[in-house]
């Protein structure tokens, strides 16, 4: 396939979306000089194998297709490739970057991931290259978060869901990454990684939705549901809730079902 590329120039309304594409294609490198670009980058290398130079202390990092590049505005970086090297970029940028970045969806101490299957990640690579150079903005922007999403490697074996099973047992962060058999670091790598948030956070998440399907499914006291969900005090639960939900807990037992909402019409 020959290289090519599409340059896109997002006006106002698509800038506003928070996630914008500045460009795509396809090419075949035997060696990139070092630069640094003024956007987010997204490469897609699907033959070859070599290695990524990257950020101000020129960190190489062994890579072998199928793999992902993750390149960040500002920071330098350089291909040095050992063989043929056939590669799908993509340039984005918007402010929705640094909530990803937040999130651990984007980060720069790892540039590169590597994959034993492509498909899903090729895949959202070939939709978004697709949609781009069709002008679509809102099939685009849906396609970046797509593939941002899909590049997501689980490093941990689904132990953010392992977590979220143990979380309304009243354990502190060694206690749970004891029972889940991991250090609190390993713990704290491998959650972010899977989830995009802290193990405290997946656990305060996990306790309020629970939380909230009992005070609308079940015939319990507010207490109840606080010992249900790990909390042994009623009140600092109902302080919690109210803080992250907006809404105290009979409060949201009265409009959080069905029932309730048509009800209060």
């Amino acid at each position: 396939m020959p290289d090519w590329s599409t340059y896109l120039t997002p006006g106002p309304s698509e800038r506003g979306l928070g996630l914008f594409c500045l460009g795509v294609g396809e090419q075949t490198h035997t060696a990139a000089q070092e630069r640094a670009l003024g956007c987010h980058a997204l490469v897609w290398l699907k033959e070859g194998r070599g290695q990524l130079l990257h950020g101000p202390e020129r960190q190489l990092f062994e890579v072998r297709a199928p793999a992902l590049l993750w390149l960040y505005p500002g920071v330098l970086h350089g291909y040095r490739p050992a063989t043929r090297w056939r590669q799908a970029w993509a340039l984005f940028g918007g402010t929705a970057t640094t909530a990803l970045e937040e999130l651990g969806h984007l980060d720069q101490s790892r540039p590169v991931t590597i994959y034993a299957d492509a498909r899903p990640v090729d895949r959202a690579f070939q939709r978004l290259l697709r949609v781009a150079v069709g002008h679509n903005t809102a099939q685009t922007v849906a396609a970046l978060y797509e593939l941002i999403a899909t590049a997501a490697v689980p490093g941990g074996d689904g132990v953010a869901d392992r977590l979220a099973g143990l979380a309304c047992t009243a354990l502190s962060v060694q206690g749970y990454a004891a029972a889940l058999g991991l250090t609190v670091r390993e713990l704290r790598d491998v959650v972010r990684r899977e989830a995009g948030v802290t193990p405290q956070e997946l656990v305060l998440r996990t306790r309020l939705s629970t939380a909230k399907a009992l005070l609308v499914e079940e015939e319990l006291s507010v207490a109840a549901v606080a010992r249900r969900v790990g909390y042994d005090d009623p009140a600092y639960f109902s302080r919690l809730f109210t803080a992250r939900t907006g809404s105290s807990p009979r409060a949201f037992r009265r409009s959080g079902s069905i029932a309730g909402a048509i009800s209060s019409f």
